[in-house]
């Protein structure tokens, strides 16, 4: 703090000019800040204190509606749910009419109308005289000027109903999709409209100054008559257009554009005689002359037209081709023989001659087309189709090889792409020694050592996604040639054959890779099903028992033979071949196959006794412990299928369907608890397992507690979120009105999945919509050919809603894709007893039993 003495103004002055020469000048003002914001903190507390105390001063005077009605509220309490009910409705205070209602008024009708019409017929019109005239409107009074005494109320109701439709019909022009139109008068109509521009007249008196001055600036630019032509053409005024573009043919003759445009503004006849005028000063336009045959309406005068052009334009490819399509074949063949002399590099024009020639005669076309043009490929090409439609195939290969030689010389790019292409154009055209001879000249072209299978294998799956499929055999049958052990080439080839070729092909392939590869079984079991599928059981026999021989212990072929005999009701035969198999090869699977059988032939104590053997050996199994289940609960003794399904589950703690076959046990035996106790043991053992949740949901669903399975299909969703069976089981939980919305979640979630697409697929059915249904059951199928239920439910949908060649469709498809899995096909093909049966019968079995989505 600094004392400060002032005795005088002139101290004071003298003592503040001295501080501001001194450096405490930045304290005084730090010191007068303080000062102002603690005088300014002050006075601040002091406004909110007086603030709040006014507040509460005026709250007490005039309290709030609500304080002064809390004691009312609190007796509200006690107000019985009677009483509440007797409170009556308050009506509007705000309405008038409400608040003072009064009574309807009548006018009662005046009794000389009443009188006046006793006793007469009933009419249509109206006295005037009476009162109700002045109600009509137009009707006049009797005051005013009328034609009659009477207004006919029948031509009123006309009137209305002539306006309405007018109205009707302009609305309905409007509406998208509707029209009133006359299309077969449309285009007529048009051409007798004459055309006007809709826009400012200014813009076409400036665009019109604008295009005069260019055209005086530069009389010899055509664009700028064109334009001023079809600005008049625009607007209406069509002889001004042919008058200017008449004189822009007149300052510049040289120009086609101008002819053609005069041409196209003038009628027919004075159009012939523009061109013929153009034609004098431009002999040499392509474009005039094919204009001036356009405008003749005969042949005849079409080709002396023609062949006037080609006297001034000998060399024009366009003209030759024009005039050609006029001519009969012998006339043609002539004119061909001058165009290829005019145009020797017109590969088009040598080709056309080459097919109107005789054979020999088209082999020295060809030849004198490859002299004249040889870096085109399609030359060639047309000449190795000419010989095989000739019946000469050896010439075939030699004519493509020395095509490939003999454009690499003339530097010609070799595109396995378009040479495949070519081959593909061959096959579809009917020239298959054609197509194969470029797949062999081609394919090894430009291609590594070490890339050879990886690129034949693409080529052949191209070829096959085009549906040319003896393209694709030529490039197996190169690739077997040099990779003759490689099993998967032989395995494709055989698909092939198997899909789009015939039984015959397909056993000569198999037997040619069974040679090559004796090891592979799958091409053993092709071959020996082949056989089976024609009838010849004896002939897939010898198949197998070579298949033996190569294959001494293999489970596939012990279990193939099995089928075969089984299948063919030889229990005897397939017994001792299953005791063979399991003296030679002991594996899990022939026992169970072994147990199977004995189970199907209903020997279910031989079953059980194969079965503990097998348990012996293999007791990690799951297999066997839920046949030796089934078999216990088909004898009706359910405490051993409880006591086999226990054991299973101890030794094959993954195996889900055994913990759902032991909860459904004990919902069999009426122990619901215990049913879902097991699958809590389940899921805790293997969580995040959708077919568990399933279960457990459905569970609920069949003791009638929907609530219970909502709240755990909730859960379910939440820890298996991708899962396609809970989410399509839950889109069927929903009520009607929301499944669509739970449908588009599912997609979101899961959008191809098999499952979630077969739902909404029976989502469209419940709706009844048709087409769309069939669509989206398309879609099924094309992402999981193999779930039997889509083509079950397909099957089904088409005998209620399709024709006898859809059923028959989607059956036949059904027997070709063979599916094995789908929750009820299984429970169909699975079942004991139906073992034996074709697809086509398991089809129609689970058909029947599936429900109508409602």
């Amino acid at each position: 703090m600094i004392p400060i003495m002032m005795n005088s103004v002139a101290t004071v002055d003298h003592y503040f000019q001295k501080i501001l020469m001194t450096k405490m000048m930045p304290k005084l003002m730090l010191f007068m800040k303080l000062l102002i914001n603690e005088w300014m903190k002050k006075g601040k507390e002091y406004r909110e204190k007086r603030l709040r105390e006014e507040l509460e001063k005026y709250r007490q005077e005039r309290p709030k509606i609500q304080q002064q009605f809390s004691d009312l509220k609190r007796d509200l309490a006690q107000v019985t749910e009677d009483e509440w009910k007797t409170v009556p409705e308050v009506g509007d205070a705000r309405n008038k009419k409400q608040r003072n209602p009064r009574a309807e008024k009548f006018t009662p009708l005046p009794d000389s109308v009443i009188s006046n019409n006793l006793g007469r017929e009933s009419t249509t019109s109206i006295d005037p005289n009476s009162g109700l005239a002045s109600m009509v409107p137009g009707v006049q009074t009797p005051g005013m000027l009328t034609p009659t005494g009477d207004m006919d109320l029948r031509k009123i109701g006309q009137a209305r109903n002539t306006l309405m439709n007018v109205k009707l019909s302009q609305v309905s022009d409007s509406v998208t999709g509707q029209t009133v139109v006359d299309p077969k008068g449309y285009l007529t109509d048009l051409q007798s409209m004459i055309p006007t521009y809709g826009g400012d007249i200014n813009d076409i008196k400036k665009a019109r100054l604008l295009l005069k001055s260019v055209r005086e600036t530069n009389p010899n630019h055509p664009p700028a008559w064109i334009a001023s032509a079809r600005l008049e053409e625009v607007t209406g005024k069509v002889q001004a257009a042919r008058n200017l573009i008449m004189k822009g043919c007149e300052v510049n003759p040289q120009s086609e554009d101008l002819w053609l445009e005069a041409a196209r503004l003038n009628p027919p006849d004075t159009a012939k005689a523009i061109i013929a005028q153009a034609a004098r000063h431009i002999p040499t336009s392509v474009r005039i002359w094919i204009k001036a045959a356009d405008l003749e309406s005969e042949t005849k005068a079409k080709r002396r037209v023609y062949r006037k052009a080609l006297e001034h334009i000998p060399n024009s490819v366009r003209l030759w081709k024009a005039a050609v399509e006029l001519e009969n074949p012998e006339d043609a063949r002539i004119l061909l023989s001058r165009a290829v002399e005019c145009c020797p590099s017109a590969v088009e024009l040598w080709l056309a001659l080459a097919r109107l020639e005789t054979y020999e005669n088209a082999r020295k076309v060809l030849n004198k087309a490859r002299e004249n043009i040889p870096t085109d490929k399609q030359i060639w090409t047309t000449a190795a189709k000419l010989e095989e439609a000739n019946g000469n195939q050896n010439m075939v290969e030699k004519i493509i090889e020395r095509a490939i030689t003999s454009l690499s010389s003339n530097g010609v790019e070799i595109n396995r792409e378009q040479w495949f292409k070519e081959a593909i154009e061959s096959e579809k055209g009917g020239h298959i020694h054609c197509c194969r001879a470029i797949i062999k000249a081609i394919i090894s072209y430009g291609v590594e050592t070490e890339d050879q299978k990886h690129t034949w294998m693409e080529d052949a799956e191209n070829c096959i996604n085009q549906t040319a499929f003896e393209c694709a055999r030529s490039v197996y049958n190169i690739a077997l040639a040099t990779f003759p052990g490689k099993k998967s080439i032989w395995l494709r080839a055989a698909y092939l054959e198997k899909s789009h070729g015939t039984r015959e092909s397909l056993e000569s392939l198999l037997q040619r890779a069974v040679a090559h590869c004796p090891k592979s079984e799958v091409l053993w079991l092709m071959g020996a099903k082949s056989k089976w599928l024609a009838g010849d059981v004896p002939a897939a026999r010898g198949i197998l028992s070579l298949a033996f021989q190569a294959n001494p212990n293999s489970e596939e072929i012990w279990l193939a033979a099995v089928k075969l005999e089984s299948e063919n009701k030889e229990y005897e035969r397939a017994r001792r071949l299953l005791a063979k198999a399991r003296g030679s090869a002991p594996t899990p699977r022939v026992m169970m196959k072994s147990a199977k059988l004995e189970w199907s032939l209903n020997d279910l104590d031989g079953a059980l006794h194969l079965l503990d053997e097998a348990l012996k050996a293999f007791g990690d199994y799951s297999k066997l412990w839920m046949m030796v289940g089934q078999i216990q609960e088909e004898k009706r003794d359910l405490s051993k299928a409880f006591d086999a399904y226990n054991a299973g589950i101890k030794k094959c703690p993954n195996s889900i369907p055994l913990w759902i076959l032991l909860s459904r046990l004990e919902e069999k035996r009426g122990l619901l608890t215990k049913a879902r106790s097991v699958l809590e043991k389940a899921r805790l053992r293997n969580p995040k397992n959708d077919q568990l949740w399933l279960e457990a949901i459905r569970v609920e669903m069949r003791a009638g507690i929907k609530d219970i399975a909502n709240a755990m299909m909730a859960k379910a969703i939440q820890e298996c979120p991708t899962s396609g069976i809970l989410w399509s089981e839950s889109i069927f939980m929903e009520p009607r009105p929301q499944r669509k919305t739970k449908s588009v979640d599912a997609l979101k979630k899961c959008e191809h999945d098999p499952h979630v697409l077969l739902a909404v697929s029976k989502l469209f059915w419940s709706e009844r919509k048709i087409s769309k249904c069939r669509e989206w059951f398309q879609r099924t199928l094309k992402i999981e050919p193999d779930l039997g239920d889509a083509w079950a439910y397909w099957y089904r949908f088409e005998q209620l809603h399709g024709t006898k060649e859809q059923q028959e469709e989607a059956k036949q498809r059904c027997i070709l894709t063979e599916p094995h899995h789908g929750e009820n096909w299984c429970a169909v093909s699975k079942d004991i007893k139906n073992v034996g049966l074709s697809t086509e019968q398991i089809l129609k079995l689970v058909a029947k039993e599936l429900p109508i989505p409602v």
